[in-house]
């Protein structure tokens, strides 16, 4: 029983189709179809019928008229019964390409009007218009339907497609011709501005993510070639624009040099290779193309059109075979899905460019049309997936490292005070080296090479932070202990260098070379490192200081540290919770293990100044 539904989904699938082309038949079949018409020329909105000839519909000017720009007057005559409109009385014309645009005139009387019909034309190519005709203007005998097109020379346009001409006509019920006519319209217009717009938002957000991280600009043109199909998709509904017919059609062949040089660089730059001269020849190309087309005489428009877009279209091949043999000699685990998705798109453009070309069915090219956009939003959506698996992979690791240094840190501590305790200086000083070792030639290579290759800067920074502190905590278990003077130099030279790469102004007083002697403990160097560090961050990244200043001092047996800044202080709201924020327990507790203090005094808008106290005779030791 478990196999059953797969066949009722058939079955129900085919049975609706069935279903549906009965209903277009017997709609088809309850309405008047014209398949001849007279035609004449007007000249000035005004049609000499006595030139009339007869024509066949559909009606193709590149065949019929194949230089001829202009208005063309189509007259239908019939009589009043039409079928299956008895006791109905509204009769409607449904007309499913009139190109550019048309009026409708019946028995004398304008009843339609598609749009301009001087320039700007309208551009109403491929939209099918449905007609309402009142019964009230029809007689028993003899009516006469006017149709008035204004179209363009195929030699005027890029594309057979806008070319002038005019398909059958049918006549019948308003009711029955409507629900073709909003059928038609939800599948050539309604369907492609929801595809155009879904490809305008995830284009401009790929475009944004590219910009962003230049070292994945292939986002960049991805999302570019997907906001410049939505453009060419726009066409299909936008028919009222303000230039004349010749700008609209220049500004659609420069738009498709624009998305040749966005689909090339995007499958040079996903490949992971940057070409120089690609950067620089296509955008010479794009304006070649503009400068080209700008320059050639009206009637030349479709030849030099056609020429350039064979031309882009076998850029985009050649690009595309690139990407599939460098991404082959390379490995790439990408190339499975790149592969069809690539094919399906070049047939689908393919198939796009020849109904074009040619004066095939409309209705193949909207749907290789919509297939291309299908495509371009499935391998967006599949970049979008890889660059968050990417960051979140980035996240992850970085977090583990820091697992890992943490649980290395708390390890080398306990081992710390396990050997002091023992008071076995050789085993210590051996189990610190070995440690150290590990930590150099595992963590801290892993770390270097995050530095070095990750695409991700803020991922970079953490790992560079990362291996300071690693280095600080391999310099701490060597054991060796640094001239005071020395770490009074390093510090200030760190504290400095980060105050003023923050745009804080520092200031350091220390004593004299002279007046200091003696050596640091190794683990009193690094703590203190330590505190220094995170006294600075929170300057740094809470305070909002303008100035900062670190002084120095043996006094009494002790050394003391001050840090003062002119900040915000610290909200009143964490008055007596300071060991839970920024750091404050982490300093404490640093002091804490080396016998010393660390105080923090601090008032909302009067600054902070943190305190720290050492024991000398703990831990420096006379040289």
């Amino acid at each position: 029983m478990s196999e059953l539904p797969i066949p009722r989904a058939w079955l129900r699938w085919l049975l609706g189709t069935l279903l549906l082309c009965g209903w277009l038949a017997a709609a088809s079949a309850q309405t008047l179809v014209f398949q001849q018409a007279q035609v004449a020329p007007a000249g000035n909105g005004v049609v000499d019928w006595t030139q009339a000839r007869t024509l066949s519909l559909p009606d193709d000017w590149s065949a019929t008229r194949p230089h001829f720009s202009g208005t063309v007057g189509y007259r239908l005559n019939f009589d009043a019964e039409v079928p299956g409109n008895a006791g109905s009385t509204l009769y409607a014309l449904y007309i499913e390409r009139a190109c550019s645009t048309l009026e409708v005139v019946v028995n004398g009387q304008l009843v339609y009007r598609g749009g301009r019909m001087s320039e700007p034309v309208s551009r109403n190519c491929q939209q099918p218009q449905l007609v309402p005709v009142p019964a009230g203007l029809l007689v028993a005998k003899g009516n006469a339907v006017d149709l008035l097109v204004r179209g363009f020379a195929l030699d005027e346009v890029g594309s057979a497609q806008r070319a002038g001409g005019l398909s059958r006509v049918e006549l019948g019920a308003h009711e029955a011709l409507a629900r073709r006519h909003q059928m038609r319209m939800a599948l050539a217009i309604r369907l492609p501005e929801i595809v155009s717009g879904t490809l305008i938002l995830m284009g401009s957000f790929m475009f944004m993510m590219g910009w962003r991280n230049r070292k994945q600009s292939y986002l960049a043109y991805f999302g570019a070639v997907m906001m410049g199909w939505a453009l060419v998709l726009s066409r299909l509904w936008l028919t009222d624009l303000p230039w004349p017919h010749r700008t609209s059609e220049l500004m659609l062949a420069v738009l498709m040099s624009l998305i040749t040089m966005a689909a090339v660089q995007f499958l040079v730059r996903y490949a992971g290779r940057r070409l120089r001269w690609l950067d620089l020849g296509l955008p010479v190309q794009c304006g070649l193309v503009a400068a080209s087309l700008v320059a050639t005489p009206p009637d030349w428009l479709h030849g030099l059109s056609s020429a350039w877009s064979a031309l882009l279209s076998m850029e985009i091949a050649a690009a595309a075979v690139f990407y599939m043999l460098d991404s082959h000699r390379r490995r790439q685990q990408q190339l499975w899905l790149m592969g069809p998705l690539l094919a399906v798109v070049g047939l689908a453009l393919a198939t796009e460019f020849l109904a074009l070309q040619t004066q095939a069915d409309a209705r193949i090219g909207f749907v290789a049309q919509l297939v291309a956009s299908l495509v371009f939003l499935s391998l967006g959506l599949r970049m979008v997936q890889r660059y968050g698996q990417a960051l979140e992979s980035a996240e992850q690791g970085r977090a583990e490292l820091e697992v890992r240094i943490r649980e290395a840190t708390a390890q080398i501590e306990r081992n710390f005070a396990q050997l002091s305790e023992l008071k076995v200086e050789q085993v210590t000083d051996r189990e610190r080296k070995r440690i150290a070792a590990d930590l150099h030639d595992d963590l801290g290579a892993k770390l270097l090479t995050i530095v070095h290759t990750s695409n991700d800067e803020r991922i970079s920074t953490l790992a560079r932070e990362a291996l300071e502190e690693m280095r600080l905590s391999v310099r701490g278990l060597t054991g060796k202990p640094v001239r005071l003077s020395d770490a009074l130099g390093d510090w200030r030279a760190e504290v400095v260098s980060r105050l003023t790469q923050s745009g804080v102004e520092g200031e350091w007083d220390s004593p004299p070379d002279e007046e200091v002697t003696g050596t640091l403990s190794a683990r009193a160097f690094v703590q203190t490192t330590r505190i220094l560090r995170e006294a600075v961050s929170n300057i740094i990244k809470h305070s909002g200081a303008s100035h900062c200043s670190v002084r120095c001092s043996i006094a009494e047996g002790d050394f003391q540290l001050v840090i003062q800044d002119n900040g915000n202080g610290i909200p009143l709201e964490l008055d007596g919770k300071l060991d839970k924020g920024h750091g404050m327990a982490s300093m404490k507790g640093r002091a804490k293990q080396l016998q010393g203090q660390c105080l923090v005094e601090s008032g909302p808008g009067y600054g902070t100044v943190i305190r720290l106290t050492l024991p000398l005779d703990r831990h420096v030791t006379a040289t």
